[in-house]
């Protein structure tokens, strides 16, 4: 290892090593700024008590001891929460410092994918490269809040284990092989990654490839099978993972045909699949300017008219914007980008999913593959190439400013950003730096205030609350922290039930049902003061009202819960 003293020492003999450490410090600075101003900046307005907090609340159930698909029932594989175990180790505030690791965890994803698309190595980028690729992650976020999720995780774990794969170091790929292990059990849309990866590695010759490479591949699974099946929950983890509602992808798929009839969003699409056709047919200078134009110009009015908002589907528009880039690419160059592949196949796993069906975390990256593959078809004049870096900065200050005046008004599942007057720190010291609206403050603060008054040593908070786990360090007795109606699979509501028996033998509980539903928290309020004993209670199909049913403490109201409380 080369010493400080020795760079001094010798600064011309070291000086190739003291340039690779400074260009590694300074990319190591924007991406750590990057995401500390996009969290402060966009990130830390809005919050949601169902979504934000789930993989937290999951991820402080094995920190307390409690074991995947036995104690914890999930109808995913609980990677990410092993991951963001982790979160609870960073300095600040969890929720902050999560939502901040949330950014970082993007823009690596973006960094990856850009050196595997252009085969770039990170090291030689210039700043317009770089600025570029800055704008391309603060697009993949757009208005998804920033917090811990799977999705993000599997981007991010598939994009660094293949540049890791173009390493020359044995262990760099090595490690990349394991990131692809955990990636196939953050969720089962990534399981195709690992499947792939094994492939690849058979199809190698022998000399390049060992039994440690497989060992290093299925690390993961293989220890977190081993642990779930020495708790006795193998029977149970396969019967979570494969009752659980199945999700194909035909949104995406069938966008061009369905969204046709009804508005001009495949527009851009069919316009920029014509010029292509021009292009593969003249196979001239000025047909591939022509495409590189009509290339940045779709997608931009895809982008623009989207608006960030995910039910528009225009990433699918995208999506498929960026298969016709490939397509195009591979036929006037002759070669598969592999590289882009790799980006498109990314975003159909993205696209199976039960609420964003559609690849909103992968918008940026989409979009700057297919400006990459199209102006590689062209050869830029000299002077164009020096008004680059420029115009590149430019594009990132754009992107950037758009974001933050989007986000302002769409802000996931709160109010605008003019009414996120509370700092939920008041509420608990871990939410510090979090803004909401005033309704959905005065509902956590009434959590918070049960929790003082009805102390226990268990409790559970019913029935969109996930966060509460994280955030208050409780321990719930129920083996869903969440129970949605797509995540209550297998002999979930039998194990429910089944729980709340046990609380009655046990004592020392409390369980809270709240009374206000999501959209009155989205509207800001009003949230009740105080309700009577027997206020219905915001339930999905009766799970809720079971449970409350079979539990035999006594009845408590407080704010707008109510529970059964036994000291």
């Amino acid at each position: 290892m080369v010493t400080f003293a020795e760079l001094r020492a010798a600064p011309e003999e070291f000086a190739p090593a003291r340039r690779r450490a400074v260009r590694i410090g300074l990319h190591a600075l924007w991406v750590i700024g990057l995401s500390l101003a996009v969290t402060a900046g966009t990130g830390r307005f809005g919050f949601f008590p169902a979504d934000q907090g789930f993989i937290l609340g999951q991820a402080r159930r094995i920190l307390n001891g409690e074991i995947p698909h036995s104690d914890i029932i999930s109808a995913r594989p609980l990677g990410s929460a092993v991951i963001h175990i982790l979160d609870f180790a960073l300095p600040g505030p969890l929720f902050l410092a999560s939502a901040v690791l949330s950014m970082a965890e993007i823009i690596m994803g973006t960094i990856a994918l850009a050196v595997i698309v252009t085969n770039r190595p990170l090291l030689t980028w210039g700043p317009g490269r770089t600025a570029l690729v800055a704008a391309a992650a603060v697009l993949n976020l757009n208005a998804f809040p920033l917090m811990a999720w799977h999705t993000i995780d599997g981007i991010t774990l598939t994009a660094c284990g293949v540049w890791a794969l173009r390493s020359d170091s044995v262990r760099v790929r090595r490690l990349g092989l394991f990131l692809f292990g955990v990636a196939a059990l953050v969720k089962q849309s990534f399981a195709p990654v690992v499947v792939i990866a094994g492939l690849w590695l058979l199809l190698r010759p022998r000399g390049k490839r060992s039994f440690a490479d497989f060992c290093w591949l299925g690390a993961f699974p293989l220890a977190y099978v081993t642990v779930v099946s020495l708790d006795g929950g193998f029977g149970a983890m396969v019967d979570q993972l494969t009752t659980a509602a199945p999700a194909y992808g035909e949104g995406l798929l069938g966008f061009w045909l369905t969204e046709l009839p009804t508005s001009i969003k495949p527009l851009p699409l069919f316009v920029f699949a014509a010029i292509a056709a021009v292009a593969l047919v003249a196979r001239t200078a000025w047909s591939s300017w022509l495409l590189l134009l009509t290339g940045i110009t779709a997608v931009a009015w895809v982008v623009a008219d989207g608006g960030f908002v995910g039910p528009n589907r225009w990433t699918d528009a995208l999506w498929w914007i960026l298969a016709v880039a490939i397509v195009v690419h591979g036929l006037l160059r002759r070669a598969i980008p592999w590289g882009a592949l790799l980006v498109l196949g990314l975003g159909f796993l993205i696209s199976l999913s039960w609420g964003q069906d559609t690849p909103t975390l992968l918008a940026g990256s989409m979009a700057l593959t297919t400006c990459f593959l199209l102006a590689d078809l062209v050869t830029p004049p000299d002077g164009l190439l020096r008004t680059g870096t420029a115009a590149c900065m430019a594009v990132f200050v754009i992107v950037g400013l758009v974001t933050v005046s989007l986000r302002d008004d769409l802000t996931y599942m709160d109010r605008p950003r003019a009414e996120l007057t509370r700092d939920l720190g008041d509420v608990a010291p871990s939410m510090h730096g979090i803004r909401t609206n005033e309704g959905t403050y005065t509902y956590l603060a009434q959590l918070r205030d049960c929790l003082k008054r009805f102390p226990a040593d268990k409790v559970a908070v019913l029935a969109d609350n996930p966060f509460a786990y994280a955030a208050f360090d409780l321990r719930n007795p129920f083996p869903v922290d969440w129970p949605l109606p797509l995540e209550m699979v297998a002999d979930a509501p039998q194990r429910m039930i089944a729980a709340a028996h046990d609380l009655n033998r046990h004592g020392s509980y409390l369980v809270l049902f709240q009374t206000v539903d999501q959209k009155t928290l989205m509207a800001g309020g009003p949230v009740p003061a105080e309700v009577r004993p027997d206020q219905p209670i915001y339930d999905y199909f009766g799970i809720a009202a079971h449970v409350k049913a079979a539990l035999a403490g006594e009845t408590i109201t407080c704010g707008n819960f109510v529970g059964k409380w036994q000291s």
